[in-house]
């Protein structure tokens, strides 16, 4: 009898479970939902004081970096240069330019919106002075914006916090210090981004380590025989490699590599390599040693499964290489300074790099205007896959001497163009890739269609 009572006993509690269920009670969703309250826009409570005292002035922007990194044209009163390359006070966004984390890049384009909108932007310091950072390189300041729609000036530092894309950073001892706690306790307690074990949907997961072309360009030998995974336009395809760039905002170049494909890929993988997609590269950092260069080999795609993390990945179609325009001197002999992020262990400093600008944008692609042909050199050996390439020694309007160097190139009727069709003397367009012989850089060429003669 008492097994009986306490099965009926059950049941009865089953029951009304089931019926709180149907009806709405004991939802820990709405529960949860009236406990946290909701959302309060706590950047709006804050006014821009322009009597504070704190130095200021108003600004646009010159380049977009990430989320919590910009660099704004000034006065040359403030900085000579007239560049301001600001690090905004109080909050920490995760990395988008370097080795990537989740939500980085939601966060570097909510910063991009909120100040490619703006009709104002106004950038405060948070003392009578402007402050450089541990680096040395760039100056923390709050940032103000305001658009069209809007009557008052909103601090974007504290925006980004409210919207939990960013942790708190030394804040305890800054201007707005209280208002940053009550903003990061309501997005900590409403588990927003950052905060919540969601996972990001603009993040790779995979065992790859996710970066940025440029952050792999500039540190490729710490990189070598690991496995990456990074974002990058395909601009030629040829020959079992892949070529694919990315543009960086900071340093306006088209950072570029190659990626050898080889025998892997069936049909399904060779498509996603198509010229004009954006896609994401994943596979290891090998030395090319015949080359003499770096690439990306072990490229995988499984078609039965798609969503395989080790998968190169389709993003978008419809997009086209950038062909920058460049001097052939500017490609032979530039070099580039770039403050570089170091890491070792749990220290990490900017130090100072100098590369040759063909190197960063190698592999990449890129176009010479008005270059004279010299002379043309046709590969001879018979046993090699290059029988019948060419090699156009040109020179440009400088008297800069450089060199195109051709696959073997077809006509429309599939017969080898040979070096009759460049005459010396003649004045010529050219748009290729950025590759390297021998330590010395050139442009190769893909088609008969991208030499054009002048006039």
């Amino acid at each position: 009898m008492k097994k009986l009572l306490v099965l009926l006993l059950a049941l009865a509690l089953l029951a009304g479970i089931f019926v709180a269920c149907e009806s709405g009670e004991g939802e820990v969703t709405t529960e949860g939902a009236a406990e946290l309250g909701e959302l309060v826009d706590h950047v709006a409570t804050l006014k821009f004081n322009p009597n504070s005292g704190r130095a200021y002035t108003e600004a646009t922007v010159k380049t977009f970096v990430d989320g919590d990194t910009t660099h704004f044209n000034v006065p040359t009163s403030i900085i000579p240069t007239g560049v301001l390359k600001a690090r905004y006070l109080g909050i920490n966004t995760p990395e988008s330019t370097g080795q990537i984390e989740p939500w980085g890049k939601k966060a570097s384009n909510y910063t991009k919106a909120a100040l490619s909108g703006a009709t104002s932007i106004i950038i405060e310091s948070d003392n009578a002075g402007w402050n450089p950072d541990s680096t040395g390189d760039r100056y923390l300041v709050w940032v103000w914006y305001k658009n069209a729609e809007m009557t008052d000036y909103r601090c974007l530092n504290l925006e980004i916090l409210q919207e939990g894309l960013a942790v708190s950073s030394s804040s305890s001892e800054l201007s707005y210090a209280n208002l940053c706690v009550t903003i990061l306790n309501q997005s900590v307690t409403h588990k927003l981004h950052v905060f919540s074990k969601e996972k990001d949907p603009d993040f790779y997961y995979g065992a790859a380590m996710p970066i940025t072309l440029k952050e792999l360009k500039t540190n490729i030998e710490s990189y070598r025989d690991k496995t990456v995974g990074f974002e990058g336009v395909v601009v030629r395809n040829s020959g079992n490699t892949a070529y694919v760039e990315e543009y960086d905002e900071e340093t306006g170049l088209y950072f570029g590599i190659q990626v050898y494909y080889g025998f892997n890929l069936d049909y399904f993988g060779q498509e996603i390599l198509t010229v004009g997609n954006r896609i994401l590269v994943v596979g290891s950092v090998q030395h090319y040693e015949t080359g003499g260069t770096y690439q990306i080999s072990d490229i995988k795609y499984n078609a039965m499964r798609p969503d395989d993390e080790s998968n190169i990945k389709l993003i978008s179609k419809g997009h086209e290489g950038a062909y920058t325009e460049v001097g052939a001197k500017e490609l032979l002999t530039e070099k580039v300074t770039l403050n570089i992020t170091v890491v070792e262990g749990e220290n990490e400093s900017i130090v100072e790099k100098t590369f040759d600008r063909g190197f960063l944008t190698m592999h990449g692609s890129a176009s010479l205007k008005n270059l004279t042909i010299k002379s043309v050199y046709t590969t001879q050996n018979e046993d090699s896959s290059n029988f019948g390439a060419l090699s156009l020694t040109c020179e440009a309007e400088d008297g800069t001497e450089i060199v195109l160097r051709t696959v073997v190139l077809k006509d429309s009727e599939g017969k080898t163009i040979t070096a009759d069709a460049f005459p010396v003397g003649s004045k010529i367009n050219a748009r290729g890739v950025v590759d390297v012989f021998n330590g010395v850089y050139q442009l190769k060429i893909f088609s008969a269609n991208d030499i054009t003669f002048v006039n």
